[in-house]
């Protein structure tokens, strides 16, 4: 399973970058940098950092508005990935993209239909936002899993991406149930590394070296 890191902050990249695969934003993570970056330099220090894919959100309403804005953030890189929302006008302009060779990642999916049309207008990835389904009740994973059964028996190319990813948990079931992508928040996958077990014994290693180094004391 790829590795998405959801942030658009450039230091949190770098920190992470030997296990990421390729990096997700939307508006409010990159609001969130304060003007740190203009929008483009942004983006460029991404792309020098990371050379999987970078999905970059389309922010205009008709289809035709957001085909034209996705060639232009296409333009910025190489890798970027144009996100385009669940809606009627974001599935054709989907089309229209990847006719270009633009992978589009189709974001804002909370159910397996919604996953499966937009393997229809070709997109690259199904966002299914999990957190967000189970906030209201919903298992947020079953939708992961039927997604991911859907592309199978069908032999779609597009890549179920599990979101709105909150806890360890989700990490695991994405991967349980084949998630091809998981695009990951900072402080979760920070919890990934973690684990009480591993904490005791490199203390006690470190310990035991530092007695050795005492001469046994």
């Amino acid at each position: 399973m790829e590795i998405f890191l959801d942030t658009a902050d450039i230091d949190e990249i770098r920190k992470y970058a030997s296990v990421i695969d390729g990096v997700t934003t939307n508006p409010s993570l990159v609001a969130a940098q304060g003007g740190r970056f203009s929008f483009n330099d942004l983006i460029n220090e991404i792309a020098a950092e990371i050379p999987g894919p970078i999905s970059v959100e389309a922010v205009s309403h008709t289809a035709d508005e957001m085909v034209e804005e996705g060639r232009a953030l296409a333009g910025l890189s190489p890798n970027i990935v144009i996100k385009l929302p669940m809606t009627e006008a974001g599935l054709a302009a989907t089309r229209r993209l990847q006719a270009e060779g633009i992978p589009v990642n189709v974001t804002l999916i909370f159910s397996a239909n919604q996953a499966f049309l937009a393997a229809k207008a070709g997109a690259s990835y199904a966002s299914i936002f999990v957190g967000r389904l189970d906030d209201i009740g919903h298992d947020g994973m079953q939708v992961v899993e039927d997604a991911v059964t859907v592309m199978k028996n069908y032999d779609f190319p597009t890549k179920v991406l599990t979101a709105s990813i909150r806890h360890p948990m989700h990490v695991l079931r994405a991967l349980k149930a084949g998630s091809q992508v998981a695009t990951i928040p900072p402080n979760v996958l920070a919890q990934l590394y973690r684990h009480p077990l591993s904490d005791a014994g490199l203390e006690k290693f470190l310990a035991d070296w530092q007695r050795m180094q005492d001469g046994g004391r």
